[in-house]
């Protein structure tokens, strides 16, 4: 069964605590919860069994110890970097395979666009895995099947092998990235979430930047193959290291415990068969089509973070052309000149972390010290886009005016740092506003759209970035990406000042921005998780025999005194949730 409880740890909201207190009584279960036992309503949420004994639930992965929280978040991470390292580590193997397999340059580069564009439509299959068989799946299945068509990859005899191979290695790898995040969402509450999730955001940046370094220097000395083989290693290594790895999905995780136990009582909390499969396509692909070209928000951050990452790929033929061209280097030391654009994620991670600590802390204090249970303004997440989307087009400029024979190859080395800074802060931030302004299951189609164009666009643009550069020569080329790049800069500054007021006329505005903490009660005890309304009534839908009311203006919603919290009549019990916004 579900409960809808307060989402905040003070019981100063009504003059009658007892309102807020339940039992539950469940077969051998009796769960008593009261305001004071929430902290930061997520987590630490105690039950007293028929014994009078206090505990958790220990398989709860939020109540786990903090080296294994740490642990199960390297893992995803890990399996990004390793992933998105094989995006580029083919580059510089592009040329000596059009000449090996006897097309045109462009052809060629399809070994990169096509696992890129593998990289974008993985997710369709990644969200059905993670939902029936838990996230633990993806990593067991997706990893080996990547690494074997890397290997076929390695063996090809033709292009049109090594194409097939490349973009199937990409498919099967991104599952990886797309159940990353929800992974993370698993082990630590919101409150803690911003530094686990910006360090992992960093590894699908840092594997591109780590790519032409080791691919140069093998292909350079062993030939193309050996750009895939560190590729192989890489990920049977981070296969190996997901072994001890354990389910986090609670849904999993309960209707297992549920089997075992031989209880008949339900721990399922959505639809079921084909209505199930019917939501799973809608998260995945036809709401996040719908929502690139309905919600403001959604459409122009994509295209955004879309183009930021498409120039990013664009480099993968840029600096050949610069660094070989230009300063003569060697496919090795073409390779070290991406090292900039490592060198600036590292910094942006660092300077996510200090501005979670400076700016949004401080909003989340303010909102505690104010009886607002912690509530922050999604926009308080856009401080580092707002100061990132300063440096890309200073990276870019910079570049495109030194990058010549008569300045010192240091020069646009060093451009290339406040552009992968201003890069990731912009996406770091842009992922982070879009979970937080949409709710959980809206928030997730919101950034499988972003994730979508984001690969898309990183597909497309090497397939005619040599073209540019050699008509409009690098100069104008780079700077042509700047002048598009300073078109968009206003993006995160106006969604800033006029995001709540776009929000609240989304479609998707989450029922007015309500939220509530959902306990779930098995025979050994509760699980808990934040849970937007909007998304309970969805679920209720195809489930109304367990509601009184099923949809939103009957839920039975109404406000307590004079505060900002509300009940929720379900049934005979009552909860109490409360507004965001």
């Amino acid at each position: 069964m579900e409960r809808y409880l307060t989402a905040s740890p003070s019981p100063t909201l009504c003059s009658d605590e007892a309102n807020f207190t339940k039992s539950l009584d469940r077969g051998s279960v009796k769960s008593a919860i009261t305001l004071n036992n929430a902290e930061n309503g997520i987590e630490r949420i105690e039950f007293t069994q028929d014994k009078g004994s206090t505990s958790k639930d220990h398989e709860d992965p939020m109540t786990w110890s903090f080296g294994r929280r740490v642990y199960h978040t390297t893992v995803p991470s890990l399996a990004s970097l390793c992933v998105t390292f094989g995006t580029s580590v083919y580059t510089p193997a592009a040329v000596e395979v059009a000449e090996k397999f006897n097309v045109s340059q462009t052809v060629s580069v399809l070994g990169l666009s096509l696992y890129v564009l593998g990289l974008a439509f993985g997710p369709m299959i990644a969200a059905p895995l993670s939902e029936t068989r838990g996230r633990l799946a993806v990593y067991r299945v997706s990893i080996p099947v990547a690494a074997a068509f890397t290997l076929g990859a390695g063996f090809s005899k033709n292009m049109t092998s090594l194409a097939v191979c490349r973009f199937f290695a990409g498919f099967f790898g991104s599952p990886c990235l797309a159940v990353g995040a929800g992974t993370i969402a698993d082990v630590w509450p919101p409150v803690y979430r911003a530094p686990a999730t910006s360090i992992y955001l960093l590894t699908p940046f840092l594997g591109p930047a780590l790519g032409p370094l080791v691919g140069g220097f093998a292909a350079e000395s062993q030939g193309w193959k050996w750009t895939q083989w560190p590729l192989v290693i890489a990920l049977v290594i981070s296969w190996l290291y997901s072994l001890p790895m354990k389910e986090t999905y609670m849904k999993i995780i309960l209707q297992r415990r549920s089997k075992v136990l031989d209880t008949k009582q339900s721990t399922h909390t959505g639809p079921t068969g084909l209505a199930a499969l019917q939501m799973l396509l809608t998260v995945v692909l036809t709401r996040p089509l719908y929502m690139l070209f309905a919600e403001p928000i959604v459409g122009l951050f994509s295209l955004y973070v879309g183009f930021n990452f498409a120039v990013l790929f664009a480099f993968f033929d840029a600096f050949p052309i610069v660094f070989e061209g230009v300063y003569h280097f060697g496919l090795g030391f073409t390779g070290l000149s991406f090292l900039g654009i490592g060198i600036g994620c590292i910094l942006a991670t660092l300077s996510v972390l200090i501005i979670d600590r400076t700016f949004f802390r401080r909003e989340y204090e303010k909102s505690l010290k104010q009886g607002k249970a912690g509530a922050v303004a999604p926009e308080h997440r856009l401080y580092a886009a707002m100061f990132g989307s300063l440096g890309i087009p200073i990276g870019l400029f910079w570049f495109a005016w030194t990058a010549r024979s008569d300045v010192n190859f240091i020069s646009p080395m060093l451009a290339a740092i406040p552009f992968g800074w201003g890069n990731l802060m912009v996406f770091n931030a842009g992922i982070m506003y879009l979970i937080d302004g949409y709710g959980p299951l809206n928030g997730a189609s919101a950034a499988a759209a972003n994730g979508l164009v984001r690969y898309v666009f990183g597909a497309v643009f090497p397939l005619f970035t040599a073209q540019i550069y050699h008509k409009l020569g690098i100069a104008w080329a780079t700077s042509l990406f700047g002048f598009i790049s300073l078109a968009m800069l206003p993006i995160p500054w106006i969604f800033f000042v006029y995001g709540p007021s776009i929000r609240r006329r989304s479609h998707y505005n989450i029922n007015k921005g309500y939220t509530v903490l959902v306990m779930t009660c098995t025979s050994t005890g509760p699980s808990y998780s934040m849970r937007a309304i909007g998304d309970i009534v969805e679920s209720c839908k195809s489930r109304p025999e367990d509601f009184e009311n099923s949809t939103p203006s009957t839920f039975g919603i109404h406000p307590i005194g004079e505060s900002s919290w509300y009940e929720v009549v379900r049934r005979s019990e009552l909860g109490a949730i409360r507004k965001s916004s």
